[in-house]
């Protein structure tokens, strides 16, 4: 059963989403502060956490982005703030998707599934209990040596000239897509449906947000990149 980590000090609302997940049969543990919730991720090594804004110890984009530091798992939002400027925000501190309060239980549950799905797409040799891979080249590989970037499906990491790069689960979602089907011209339609499906939310901001940060890890000179291009009325892709 997948393991939900739920930081929420809401009473009301944190045992609403336990019953429901509980029911759905979710593993779920409920923290009320911040700090609980990132003592808990060590120990209980969830799938997929569920994180309110407001908590009482913690500014929530600040612990979003310290929650990203330590996992790869996908991060949903839960707010009472619709304000696009926050949702942004979120997505730039490693949040992966946003829910506004309140919002529909199916809809979280169909949400989570999708994340939960994509993120364990890319991890078929943890998801099997297979053999660790050979260091002979495999599928799980993407090499461009043009770019000397390298990208370990597998083990979700990215090296750009010789240096491992940190991203969150959309970037490393985002840059796989684009250096996979190098020189496709990608719309933001497209990238939006890629990286979310058609049950989570994320807008076309969000992903020029997710492009610029990208360019800034991967680009020498992220104002004039030669790698990820922009297609002016159009979207995004990759040169190699």
């Amino acid at each position: 059963m997948d393991r939900v980590l739920l930081i929420e000090d809401d009473d009301i609302i944190g045992e609403m989403i336990c019953m429901y997940l509980k029911e759905e049969d979710f593993v779920v543990l409920r923290c009320h502060n911040g700090q609980e919730g990132l003592a808990a991720l060590h120990h209980f090594q969830p799938d997929l956490i569920l994180l309110d804004l407001i908590l009482p110890d913690f500014e929530g984009t600040e612990l979003c982005n310290s929650l990203r530091g330590l996992t790869p798992v996908p991060i949903i939002i839960i707010s009472s703030n619709s304000k696009v400027s926050e949702k942004i925000e979120a997505f730039t501190v490693g949040a992966d998707d946003y829910l506004c309060k309140p919002f529909s239980m199916h809809e979280m549950k169909a949400r989570i599934q999708v994340l939960l799905r994509r993120f364990k797409r890319e991890l078929p040799a943890e998801q099997q209990q297979s053999p660790p891979p050979e260091p002979a080249p495999s599928p799980q590989r993407v090499s461009v040596p043009a770019t000397e970037l390298q990208i370990n499906l597998e083990k979700r990491t990215l090296h750009v000239r010789g240096a491992s790069i940190e991203m969150t689960f959309s970037e490393f979602e985002l840059i796989r897509l684009l250096v996979e089907h190098p020189e496709r011209v990608y719309r933001r339609e497209d990238l939006i449906n890629a990286l979310r499906g058609f049950d989570s939310y994320i807008n076309e901001r969000a992903i020029d947000v997710h492009i610029t940060n990208l360019r800034r890890k991967i680009e020498v000179n992220p104002k004039e990149p030669k790698y990820i291009k922009t297609v002016w009325g159009v979207g995004y892709k990759f040169v190699i």
